[in-house]
């Protein structure tokens, strides 16, 4: 029996990316995101593909300066996560962090919400977020 090209499957692209679950005054910024990219319309957490020579941390602080206009520190990691897109497959770090300076610009993001972490259950998450929010939305931020 030969083996047709239709017949080995072809490896995965591996995307690994990070995600900023940035916590202010007891809530959460969530992000839409933006018509014309892959996903437009679900909400994630801010942040984005990790390079070569970064840490996942590290990613992170460049991700949110670029694409929040703000700075954050990183606190906690929340979870990782998979989900097989037709693209490639979504590796998703997040992490827990707190707004430091600035306040977050809409540069390549529809919309942002500061949500209360239940509230974060009423959106329609990209499914490689949907592990992060399930485990965020049963923490109390407002603990001192």
């Amino acid at each position: 029996m030969t083996k047709t090209t239709a017949d080995v499957q072809q490896p995965r692209n591996i995307i690994n990316v990070v995600g900023a679950a940035i916590v202010r005054d007891g809530k959460v910024l969530c992000a839409q995101r933006g018509e014309g990219k892959s996903l437009a319309g679900f909400w994630e957490f801010p942040g984005g593909k990790i390079e070569p020579y970064e840490t996942a941390r590290e990613a992170l602080h460049r991700e949110i300066e670029e694409e929040l206009l703000c700075e954050i520190e990183v606190v906690d990691e929340v979870c990782t996560s998979s989900h097989d897109y037709d693209f490639g497959t979504v590796v998703l770090t997040s992490f827990v962090c707190h707004l430091l300076s600035g306040t977050p610009h809409l540069t390549e993001h529809h919309a942002i919400r500061w949500l209360s972490p239940s509230e974060m259950l009423t959106l329609d998450w990209a499914p490689a977020d949907r592990e992060a929010v399930r485990l965020i939305s049963a923490m109390d931020f407002n603990r001192k």
